[in-house]
């Protein structure tokens, strides 16, 4: 490796460090600080409470009430709480992949909420829009996927509940893991994103995936950023996010269109596999997510054109 290109890549990483460390602690305070609270929620039996409350709304979307509990998990915890919950009942793949297209389009509301808030997007707009995508896709899927609703899954049997020192203590194991997990993606892809555009790679990226961005309603300048939503997710990719817009690479607006697009459509790699492994299908939902954050994206921009023609 010549001298000049060692020292363009050491001059990258020194750029991104001291961005990339303030946006890192401020995730793991996040992620950190909605963890605990989960836990606390599940030890005291919270969740199933919230789950129960909402139970007979789930058969519009023709899951069964006990299915309640494993969205509801997903909603304010993670994919995985969700798939923990899910594998307890006897569902079969038209009512997994409802519940899967939902869980995608609304898992980890609040940390994914405050990341996304902090790109510039609107927390409220952003749970809304979230929610509302994920309710609607189950009303549509349970109306137009082959078969019937099967209403008839057994409530979830409580396992006995652990010491609450050795939940603490099991919840600082798991927290102490995923920070450093954090650490590791967030620091490997800001670095990785600054050297591809410092050596040209981000322009020929952008040039392949230009014709799904147009069909999408994005900007090409956005297509790092999408595909590290699509692979890894929000929580990791924020700080990728954050460091484009820092650099002034992306503008407001594009990344406002983007969050329209990622807020519904995004983990589509292992959230993804993990749920087809559970037996949801794939293919139904990856698309159905696209064509709704197509339909995000496209009225976002209707929004901004009013906004220009007023002022």
């Amino acid at each position: 490796m010549k001298q000049e290109t060692k020292d363009r890549i050491a001059r990258c990483v020194k750029e991104v460090l001291p961005s990339t460390t303030k946006t890192c602690i401020w995730i793991i305070k996040i992620t950190v600080g909605v963890s605990f609270a989960m836990m606390l929620l599940k030890y005291f039996d919270i969740l199933p409470w919230i789950s129960n409350a909402v139970s007979p709304v789930f058969r519009i979307f023709g899951l069964p009430g006990a299915a309640a509990l494993a969205y509801v998990s997903g909603y304010f915890v993670n994919v995985y709480s969700c798939i923990a919950v899910m594998m307890t009942l006897e569902l079969d793949w038209r009512a997994l992949t409802i519940l899967c297209t939902m869980v995608m389009c609304s898992h980890s509301m609040v940390l994914e909420t405050a990341v996304l808030k902090k790109t510039g997007a609107n927390g409220v707009r952003m749970v809304f829009i979230r929610t509302l995508s994920a309710f609607i896709l189950g009303v549509v899927l349970n109306q137009i996927l082959p078969g019937s609703a099967d209403l008839s899954a057994e409530a979830i049997v409580e396992s006995e509940k652990l010491p609450f020192l050795d939940t603490l203590w099991a919840w600082f194991l798991s927290a102490l893991k995923l920070v450093l997990m954090m650490i590791a993606i967030i620091y490997s892809l800001n670095i990785l994103q600054r050297l591809l555009s410092e050596f040209g790679i981000m322009e020929k990226i952008a040039k392949i995936f230009r014709p799904l961005m147009h069909v999408f309603g994005l900007h090409s300048n956005t297509v790092f950023l999408w595909l590290v939503a699509n692979i890894i997710g929000l929580g990791y990719g924020a700080a990728a996010m954050l460091y484009e817009m820092d650099r002034g690479e992306v503008s407001r607006e594009d990344v406002l269109l983007l969050d329209s697009h990622i807020c519904i459509s995004h983990s589509n790699l292992e959230d993804l596999m993990l749920l087809t492994a559970c037996g949801a299908v794939w293919w139904i939902m990856l698309l159905s997510r696209w064509a709704m954050s197509i339909i995000l994206v496209w009225e976002q921009r209707l929004e901004f054109s009013i906004r220009r023609k007023n002022a």
